[in-house]
């Protein structure tokens, strides 16, 4: 294993240069490590740890790169930044921590290389590479990373409950690297995420809200979330999904388990789109099924208006998790209010008038919404799966041929406001609106073509029929 081959880039070399001029100890550590070991190219962040002060090493590094960068100095934190070729480097000086248990920022103080290692979340992160002429190229690693990276372990340096309590983001950094990599936590340090789960109400939402995307946006969420109920994080993060779960049964009659269905259809749309907001509406697409479920006698389980309800409470969610309450949480809304509309048409004849109802609706989101529900075809019966494939196929299909007869994607109104008040001789009133309404309905229905002279030619009947008399 060459690891000097990690550090060709030549600005290692001005790191090295800068170290051993200055006379500090001076490595790599952290990811930039990790993923050269793990074949998973070198990330475009550095951190850099000198035993000594580490913006002091930021400004020497910075003298001696071409064009002298400016160095960013975040002196809360004792770290420095500068950004060459492409490349950011961030400096800090060795050093150990120690905890309050209500907050997670340490208290401070200047350490050995070793100290730094300790308080690393992850053996797998806590790899460190010298860039001391000396020493250049070697691997220290006290905690055995290496053998974690090669048994694909997420294990911490220190007793898991210290490393949890002491800061419980770490909690969602092992479930999120255990996702990112398709790695294993360690049980001892899976225990101790389930004993120290009410640790993360001290977490930040925005903090929270970060590693859930990274989780979201991996090959496989499902293991994550699948990993967050196990040790019982998500009924303090996403008691919504929690509700879904289990199976309830009366005379014969179960319904399925929508909190296992809903990490299904995350998976499926995971391997269609990489789209995050995408994701979140797969996610959670079915959430209102647990307050809407109801059993009747009659007719069994039912779940009605669930995507009416569900959509309300998209927002009551983003809100409580400090989530950005602007297009990407309407977007979200809309595929969850309109999860089903598509399936309805791939059951049933999908006629023309409710094909164009759904491209008006969906607008120019009708592609994504087809994306979710065909993600949301769960069913491990061979041949209904292909009837519904098919099914979608036929939809999808239907939609295009709508579209480019119809044009009623983001649909304009050939017939104006200001066109029905100098045909009527009007002025702006509700009759406008009827009128306007009564247009948008005819075409959706197929009565008359999306054409001016059509629309027209209906204005002028409809005016009629409501007491209005066109100009002559």
């Amino acid at each position: 294993m060459n690891l000097k081959e990690a550090l060709k880039n030549p600005i290692f070399r001005s790191v090295t240069e800068a170290a051993d001029q200055l006379g500090v100890d001076t490595y790599v550590i952290g990811g930039f490590v990790r993923d050269f070991l793990l074949n998973r190219g070198t990330p475009d962040d550095v951190d850099i740890v000198a035993i000594g002060n580490g913006i002091a090493m930021a400004r020497e590094v910075a003298s001696k790169l071409p064009g002298q960068p400016k160095v960013s100095v975040f002196k809360n934190f004792g770290t420095a930044m500068l950004k060459h070729d492409g490349i950011e480097l961030e400096f800090v000086g060795a050093r150990k921590e120690s905890y309050d248990r209500n907050s997670r920022k340490p208290t401070v103080e200047d350490g050995t290389l070793e100290d730094d290692q300790k308080r690393r979340d992850f053996t797998i992160n806590a790899l460190a590479i010298s860039l001391n002429q000396a020493t250049f190229g070697q691997l220290l690693d006290p905690f055995g990373g290496l053998a974690d990276l090669e048994r694909q372990i997420i294990r911490t340096p220190l007793e898991p409950g210290i490393t949890y309590s002491d800061d419980p983001l770490r909690m969602m950094r092992a479930i999120r690297f255990a996702t990112q990599l398709n790695f294993e936590i360690e049980l001892k340090s899976l225990q101790a995420i389930t004993e120290h789960k009410e640790r993360i109400e001290i977490i930040s939402k925005e903090r929270i809200v970060e590693e859930l995307h990274k989780i979201l946006a991996s090959e496989k969420p499902s293991k994550g979330f699948a990993l967050l109920h196990k040790t019982e994080l998500l009924p303090y993060i996403l008691p919504e999904l929690v509700a879904l779960q289990g199976i309830e049964e009366k005379e014969g009659q179960r319904h399925k388990d929508n909190f296992w269905h809903t990490l299904e259809v995350v998976d499926n749309i995971a391997e269609t789109t990489d789209d995050l907001w995408l994701r979140w509406a797969a996610l959670l697409h079915d959430i209102g099924k647990a307050p809407t479920k109801r059993w009747h006698k009659k007719i069994g389980w039912t779940f009605h208006a669930h995507e009416f309800v569900g959509s309300k409470m998209v927002y009551k969610l983003f809100k409580r998790l400090r989530m950005p309450l602007n297009e990407k949480m309407k977007f979200v809304q809309k595929m969850v209010l309109m999860s089903s509309r598509p399936q309805v048409l791939a059951e049933e004849f999908a006629t023309d008038s409710a094909v164009r109802r759904l491209v008006h609706d969906a607008g120019d989101h009708v592609d994504a919404l087809m994306t979710l529900c065909e993600a949301d075809i769960t069913t491990k019966n061979p041949r209904k799966q292909r009837k519904y494939k098919n099914n979608f196929k036929l939809v999808r299909q239907k939609i295009e041929e709508v579209e480019e007869r119809d044009h009623v994607r983001n649909f304009q109104p050939p017939i104006s406001g200001e066109d029905i008040m100098e045909t009527f001789g009007i002025k702006p009133s509700r009759e406008i609106g009827v009128i306007k309404e009564a247009i948008k309905e005819a075409i959706l229905e197929g009565e008359i073509p999306n054409e001016y002279e059509a629309a027209r030619t209906f204005m002028l009947k409809k005016g009629k029929e409501i007491g209005l008399t066109a100009k002559s």
